[in-house]
């Protein structure tokens, strides 16, 4: 049965306002934000864990604020926001786990693991929280704070150290959150390196 050339119009208007309402996924921001770190293997650069201690970084658990592609910002002590168009590649905690494992390599001389690889291996297992990991509007600062949990090879006591570094942000906004967090997790980064490494 044919529709009416008569309706059609009535047919259009009432659909129209549906394509408004529905939507396939959240636009995307223009970039993505990711770490770069400061500190990383040489091309070509062979480790032996016969010859070199060992170690294996696990990714740090995270609070709900910070599990999140979006950058947090502390806009007050008990209030949480977001950063306008600023999305990360990936979880944060998981871009820092791999910005620690290659500082850790290119900074000492252990060898990182991955779990599988630890299984047959004697290593030192890190382990931790990343506390903080956004920009406090209050101070201007990019905040990153790892809460680090250190079990040594052959030992079965735990060694915890809170590492933290605050650098400065001239605006809270997308362009400036990238930079000022990667500075700021190669900070933290750099000196828990050197804690694992001690001894």
């Amino acid at each position: 049965m044919k529709t009416p050339l008569a309706i059609l119009p009535l047919l259009l208007a009432t659909t129209l306002p549906l394509s408004g309402c529905i939507s396939f996924g959240a636009k995307p921001p223009p970039t993505l934000l990711t770490l770069q770190a400061t500190a990383s293997p040489a091309v070509g650069q062979e480790q032996s864990s016969a010859h070199a201690r060992s170690i294996t970084i696990q990714v740090p658990t995270a609070p709900t604020a910070i599990a999140t592609a979006r950058v947090p910002v502390q806009s007050t002590p008990t209030t949480i926001a977001y950063v306008k168009d600023a999305q990360w590649a990936e979880p944060p905690a998981r871009l820092f786990a791999r910005l620690l494992s290659d500082t850790v390599t290119a900074q000492t001389n252990m060898v990182v693991l991955s779990t599988v690889q630890s299984i047959s291996d004697p290593s030192a297992v890190l382990t931790g929280e990343l506390r903080n990991f956004g920009l406090d509007a209050t101070s201007r600062m990019a905040v990153v704070t790892y809460d680090a949990a250190l079990t040594r090879a052959g030992e079965t006591t735990v060694e915890k150290r809170r590492f933290e570094a605050r650098v400065p942000v001239s605006a809270i906004n997308a362009g400036t959150a990238g930079p000022a967090l990667s500075q700021a997790a190669n900070q933290v980064a750099t000196e828990a390196a050197s804690w694992v490494a001690s001894r």
